[in-house]
């Protein structure tokens, strides 16, 4: 089970007991906005769980289960790289939180598996996740065009961030 520590935060490797506080999360409007899902949210987070290609951590803030990272690879040796996704519960936004789970999961990646550049991708509209990301030292590539559908069935652009593994800002 992976454990990681940072400033103010306990990433560990989610389980099963994990899924209905994630799924709680998961429920509230302004992540559901943007995470969506169907009805039964429990069911889409413990299969989430149990993706072989995502490996998600639970972010813990004093002893309490505020949000999930989760992070992927792609392993071809000529575009080795890792992406990273985040959901946090509404009551704890605007706290530093969300930054300090990038930087540490970031640092994990480049530390200790050797990735070189990460990659995030935020709604091109959700200012607060872009401001989050550029802390950590993420910077905009560009925006992707009609990248996503939204709950309103119409879609939306993204944004793609990255990170070389220099500009990692640790603090």
């Amino acid at each position: 089970m992976t454990e990681l520590y940072g400033a103010s935060v306990v990433l560990r490797t989610a389980v099963a007991e994990d899924v209905p506080a994630l799924a709680a999360i998961r429920a509230t409007p302004e992540v559901r906005e943007r995470w969506r899902g169907e009805e039964d949210l429990a069911a889409e987070v413990a299969a989430d769980l149990e993706d072989p290609d995502v490996r998600c951590l639970t972010v813990r803030h004093e002893g309490r289960i505020v949000g999930m990272i989760q992070w992927y690879s792609e392993d071809e040796p000529d575009y080795r790289h890792a992406g990273i996704d985040l959901f946090l519960d509404p009551s704890v936004h605007g706290i530093g939180l969300g930054t300090e789970a990038v930087r540490t999961l970031a640092a994990h990646l480049v530390d200790d598996h050797g990735y070189r550049r990460l990659v995030i991708d935020p709604a091109a509209d959700n200012a607060a996740a872009i401001r989050c990301y550029r802390k950590v030292g993420f910077r905009e590539v560009g925006v992707m065009r009609q990248y996503e559908k939204g709950a309103d069935g119409t879609w939306h652009d993204g944004l793609l961030m990255d990170l070389l593994a220099d500009e990692l800002v640790r603090r």
